[in-house]
Formats: structure tokens, C-alpha cells, sequence
């Protein structure tokens, strides 16, 4: 009877050992049960440019609950949708007001105010969104099945040199500004262009002092290294990079440096790591740099010949194949700043509908998830990722709304 028994007793065990591994979870399943539970919320998307651009804010043109068959004179759709927010588990998003910063003061005021009436304007339109101001407000959105929608003003220009109208915009419901776009200012030095105060001028401190007294996130994306450090001696609460990448990685005017990534802990900032496939590859870099070059070139052989041009063009691509760029690549840059940083200080900031590439397997917005079963195979715990998914944005949210309660219980 013991010899029956024996043989049944080791298959029970082999059973109890081998089943947890027989039903782990993929990648794929582990990354789709953390966004479920904790969506993405981007730090940077330009899809109020992209309502102007391509139908001269006219919400008659298009359908926002998909966009992939819509009309318009741009030769390839849009990356965003509601759909597509929904499949790729976006809980929240940042819509960039970017406006051109060559524009005249004035004018670029009047155009912020009416990019901000496109994301209000949209999220009165679509049941599916809801304009978000607050911490609280995303998690109210997000458990009534909708996407927050939050407002990020993308340069300084969009002020005009005046506080009063930084304060208006953020009555109007924006809730981070970058302080510079590609060109410098008069208070704030640029990472694409030629500086003029060093980092920060006595107005810039202004600025970052007011937006903190406000409760308006600090974006330091854009701007020089100087600046950012100027913006980290003087900030009172934690900064947000709401669309970079490592320059630990690729050296990039746009990217983060280590020496600025080593101050984000003590300042408790977020870098939201960003897709644009020249911040992420330096093969992808330097060829886009020489299609831009070369363009330069088919111009000044060909003026006024724009078919020459572009057969010159197609020519060059052919024999110039350009470099892929994958969600391996944007990892990358996560594991980067996790090890500079750490893993509270990483967010997600895309910029699709801002760019004219992206990575090959993250063509639009539907497809963070993908990212994050990348990160699943390096190892990334389910902690980790509800934080950069949104946990560590949701907190430099509070704290810059905690910081600005104190300062009005400071000036009373």
C-alpha cells in the first residue's frame, strides 16, 4: 500500500513546484494589469496645434473619437484619439498650448489663449474627457471613466513678458509652463539657441518664484543646462521635465544632463521620458541631421524646383536608410535615469502629435503598453511601473499644490 502511495505523493509536490511558473504572466498580460489599475497619465501631447493646423479649429472637421480616417490636408493621420488614448490606458493627459515662439508678444498671447479654448473646447465636446486642475481632479476623472484633460503652456513667450498674464493662464486652467521653447527669452536661456542671461535672468527667478506661489508646475524641458540649475537653486517645489530624455544616453542639446538628473531626488522632480527618435539614438540623430543638411543642399541646387528637389530627395533616402528607433530605445533612457535618479523621479512624456517620427513599434498613442512590457523584461516590478506611469507625477502635482497653499498662508 505505501509503494501505491509514494509515486502519487511525488507528483503532488512536482505539481506544487512546477505550477507558478507554468502560469507566470507575460509581459504583455503584467504591463495591461498595472495600467489598468494605474493609467498613464503623458506629460506632453500636441494635439491642440494639430486641431488648428490641420482644421483651422473648426470641431465640424473631425471626430476626436477617431481621427484615423479624418479628412485633412496633412498626409498622415493623427496619432490621438479617444479610442486610441483608451487602448493605450491613458488616464490623463498634458495638452501642450504650443505657439510659435517668433510671433510678437501680443500676438502670442492672443494665440495661448485660444489654443487653451481648444483643450476647453474639446473636453466640452467629448463625454470622454474632463478638464483636470488638480491631483484630485485626475483620480475623480479616472474613476468616472474619463480621461483628465490638464493644460501644459510650452514656452515663456506665451506671456508676453508679464506676470499678470502668467497668472491668467493659470486662471484659465494651465498648470505647468515651459519656460523656454526652442528660441531663448529675455529671462530665460534656451537649450537651442544662444544664451542671454546665463540660465535664469532676476525676471526669470520671478517667474518660477510666481508659478510656485501659484501652483503651477515648473517645466524645464527646453531650456539650457544653466537654466536648469538656476530653476533648481531657486525653485520651492519639485520641477517636471514634461518631454525629455537622458543625455547620459544621447548627447542632445534637449536631453537631461547627469549633473541636473543627480539634484532631481533632493528636489523631487519627474522626468517624463519623451519618444522623439533623435533624443533616443545618436545613429538616429546624426541621420536626421544630415537629411536636414542635405535638404539644405537639394534647395540650393534646385531653386524653385520642388519636383527636382524632391526626386533628389527620394534618392538620398534610398541610398541613406534610416535608423530604427524601438520602445528597447526608450527604455533605455528610463534605466538611465533610474540609475542616476531613481525610480521616483521618471514619468512618461510622449509628444506624439508633435513630431514627424516616432518609434517603430510606438506609432501612436495606443501603443504605451508596449513600453511597459519592455520594462517588465528588464525586470521593472509592478511598483515601479504604477509609478512612472503615474504615481510620480500625481506627487510633484500635490506638492506643488501644497507648496502654493503655504504661500498663501504665508502672505496672510
Amino acid at each position: 500500500m505505501k509503494n501505491r502511495i509514494l509515486p502519487i505523493a511525488v507528483a503532488a509536490v512536482s505539481l506544487v513546484v512546477t505550477t507558478p511558473t507554468t502560469f507566470a504572466q507575460t509581459p504583455e498580460a503584467t504591463a495591461q494589469e498595472v495600467l489598468n489599475t494605474h493609467p498613464i497619465i503623458d506629460g506632453h501631447n500636441d494635439v491642440p496645434a494639430q486641431i488648428r493646423g490641420r482644421f483651422d479649429s473648426d470641431f465640424s472637421k473631425f471626430d476626436f473619437r477617431d481621427t484615423l480616417e479624418t479628412p485633412g490636408p496633412a498626409p498622415k493621420p493623427m496619432h490621438t484619439d479617444i479610442a486610441r488614448l483608451k487602448a493605450g490606458k491613458v488616464g490623463g493627459q498634458f495638452w501642450s498650448v504650443w505657439i510659435d515662439p517668433e510671433l510678437p508678444q501680443a500676438e502670442a498671447v492672443e494665440r495661448v489663449i485660444q489654443q487653451i479654448d481648444i483643450v476647453h473646447r474639446l473636453a466640452n465636446e467629448y463625454r470622454d474627457l474632463e478638464i483636470a486642475l488638480t491631483a484630485d481632479d485626475v483620480e475623480r476623472a479616472n474613476k468616472s471613466g474619463r480621461i483628465a484633460s490638464l493644460i501644459g503652456m510650452e514656452g515663456g513667450h506665451s506671456i508676453g513678458n508679464s506676470l499678470a498674464v502668467l497668472r491668467q493662464t493659470y486662471a484659465l486652467g494651465a498648470r505647468y509652463m515651459t519656460l523656454t521653447h526652442w528660441k531663448t527669452l529675455d529671462w530665460a536661456d534656451a537649450a537651442t539657441d544662444a544664451p542671454k542671461s546665463d540660465g535664469l535672468s532676476e525676471f526669470g527667478v520671478q517667474v518660477v518664484h510666481e508659478m510656485n506661489a501659484m501652483g503651477m508646475m515648473v517645466d524645464i524641458s527646453h531650456v539650457s543646462p544653466a537654466t536648469m540649475h538656476d530653476t533648481l537653486d531657486v525653485a520651492r517645489a519639485p520641477v517636471i521635465f514634461s518631454h525629455s530624455s537622458a543625455n547620459g544616453v544621447t548627447d542632445h542639446p534637449r536631453n537631461v544632463p547627469d549633473s541636473v538628473l543627480k539634484r532631481l531626488p533632493d528636489n523631487g522632480g519627474v522626468v517624463m521620458v519623451t519618444f522623439v527618435p533623435s533624443y533616443l539614438k545618436a545613429e538616429r540623430r546624426d541621420w536626421e541631421a544630415a537629411e536636414k543638411a542635405e535638404d539644405a543642399r537639394a534647395k540650393a541646387l534646385y531653386p524653385g524646383e520642388e519636383k527636382r528637389r524632391d526626386a533628389h530627395m527620394t534618392s538620398w533616402r534610398d541610398s541613406n536608410s534610416m535608423p530604427a528607433v524601438t520602445a528597447s530605445d526608450v527604455a533605455d533612457h528610463v534605466d538611465h535615469i533610474r540609475k542616476v535618479a531613481g525610480i521616483d523621479n521618471i514619468g512618461i512624456g510622449g509628444d506624439y502629435d508633435g513630431v514627424r517620427f516616432l518609434p517603430d513599434d510606438m506609432q501612436d498613442v495606443a501603443t504605451y503598453p508596449v513600453l511597459f512590457a519592455e520594462l517588465v523584461r528588464r525586470g521593472y516590478k509592478k511598483d515601479d511601473l504604477a509609478k512612472i506611469s503615474r504615481g510620480n507625477i500625481l506627487r510633484v502635482m500635490r506638492e506643488t499644490e501644497r507648496v502654493a497653499e503655504h504661500h498663501k498662508t504665508e502672505v496672510k
